[in-house]
């Protein structure tokens, strides 16, 4: 099996490197346990409309459960630096300003926030961080997206050269420069602003806006987990391949040997039932095989980071099917991963290895997407990987303590020796409105989320 040639990965988001005085459990944690070891991984939600109405909105309102744009507070123009012709473009805005969110224990050391969201055509929304040090100094406020589901009103886009002399943005990670220092994040605010056409009586919709703040060990090495809630369970997670879609569509970064990160969006959207629609693939050549896949790398694209990696925009992606909702989280065991395929849900996640340290696999990358489908029975970890030649070789068994140390450590060696960040537990996690009991405890057990639709 080829390695998949994942380019982009690497430029930003592999930055799970920092002290915590806790060390990441190496099975499932208790509700209580959670909480005592919420200075590691801390996965916070604004998703219903108390949540919305504790924040400060200007011009903004709740309807129903989400937050829309009631009277705008005035127009301002915006240059979209990714269209041909650079002109500026006039947008009715309004804006919102979520509460103070204290993080607990020793506090973090990055931040990545998603959201899920209705964007009709002539309407797009801004997504902006600012935190507070433990000096008690604030951050400047940093943008972590411009984002509208299609590409036709603005290009959606992450923002470079956002720093300050203690922290900086790659892409979708607001990340301290020394994660090793003693500095730490020990707040934060999230600010959006929603856009629409002027005149227009049309608004953005946001359903969920989510901040995972993190501050994880620096370490090459995790404990080892046993067998738990998951082993024996394989979930029906249909399989497509990256690699088919090679050389097509090359201005969505180089074609389909890059797109890891759609390809697993997309199967694991397939296993919820979710499909596009005739009409939205129309685009797509019909020669093509697996025409959701193009149409994922396209919906999924940044045009700043040119790559279809952007974390928050697969998820926000994902969230544009009907009742659909999608996170960028860590899970801190594979304990947590097990939690969650035991009760049907599959997880996303995020691997960098060299050749020969996945136990199972034929190929190396320095930052790679794949599905956890299930597990054996002796607890080795099925994967729906991406890379795979064609749609049948997607399906892998790989060895669970290489697998589990890969995924959570924050440190490794690159193929120079070279000391750099691992991926620390990133996963995505994506589920309908209408899931179990069983379901909504594990969201809530194993990632912090709260699925409960009021």
């Amino acid at each position: 099996m080829p390695g998949p040639p994942v380019r982009r990965l690497p430029r930003r988001a592999l930055l799970a490197a920092a002290l915590a005085a806790a060390t990441v459990p190496a099975t499932a944690p208790t509700a209580t346990a959670r909480a005592a070891d919420a200075h590691g991984v801390d996965h916070h939600d604004w998703a219903f409309a108390r949540d919305f109405r504790a924040g400060r909105g200007e011009g903004t309102r709740v309807h129903g459960q989400r937050l829309v744009i009631g009277e705008p507070r005035g127009i301002i123009t915006y240059t979209d630096p990714h269209r041909t012709i650079k002109a500026p473009s006039p947008w009715e805005y309004a804006t919102w300003l979520s509460p103070r969110r204290e993080l607990p224990g020793r506090g973090a050391t990055e931040a990545v926030v998603s959201w899920n969201a209705d964007t009709p055509r002539g309407t797009w929304l801004q997504l902006e961080l600012r935190g507070r040090y433990s000096d008690g100094s604030d951050s400047p406020w940093v943008v972590m997206g411009r984002w509208a589901a299609a590409d036709t009103d603005i290009r959606r886009t992450s923002v470079d050269d956002q720093k300050d002399r203690a922290a900086s943005v790659s892409t979708d990670t607001f990340a301290l420069t020394d994660p090793a220092g003693r500095l730490r994040l020990t707040s934060y605010q999230v600010r959006v602003t929603l856009y629409r056409t002027p005149g227009s009586d049309r608004t953005p919709r946001l359903r969920r806006l989510s901040v995972m703040a993190s501050g994880l060990p620096q370490r090459f090495t995790v404990p080892a987990s046993v067998p738990g809630a998951g082993a024996g369970r394989e979930l029906a997670v249909p399989a497509y391949s990256q690699e088919t879609h090679a050389g097509q569509y090359p201005q969505y970064d180089d074609g389909g040997e890059a797109w890891c990160s759609p390809t697993s969006t997309q199967m694991v959207l397939a296993y919820w039932g979710r499909r596009p629609t005739r009409t939205q693939l129309a685009w797509v050549d019909p020669a093509y095989a697996d025409p959701q896949v193009c149409h994922a790398a396209r919906q999924t694209y940044d045009f700043q980071y040119e790559g279809c990696g952007n974390w928050p925009f697969n998820a926000a992606y994902a969230a544009t099917y009907p009742g659909m909702n999608g996170v960028v989280t860590r899970l801190r065991s594979l304990g947590d991963a097990e939690t969650l395929v035991a009760a049907g849900i599959p997880v996303i996640t995020s691997m960098s290895f060299l050749p020969g340290e996945l136990s199972g696999a034929t190929y190396g990358t320095a930052g790679h997407i794949m599905v956890i489908a299930g597990f054996t029975a002796a607890g080795d970890v099925i994967v729906n990987d991406p890379a795979g030649a064609t749609n049948k070789d997607v399906r892998r068994v790989y060895g669970r303590r290489s697998f589990e140390n890969i995924w959570l450590r924050t440190r490794r060696h690159d193929r120079k020796k070279k000391t750099v960040s691992g991926p620390g537990g990133i996963a995505y996690i994506y589920w309908p409105d209408e899931i179990t009991a069983k379901q909504r405890e594990a969201l809530a057990t194993a990632a912090g989320i709260r699925a409960a639709r009021e």
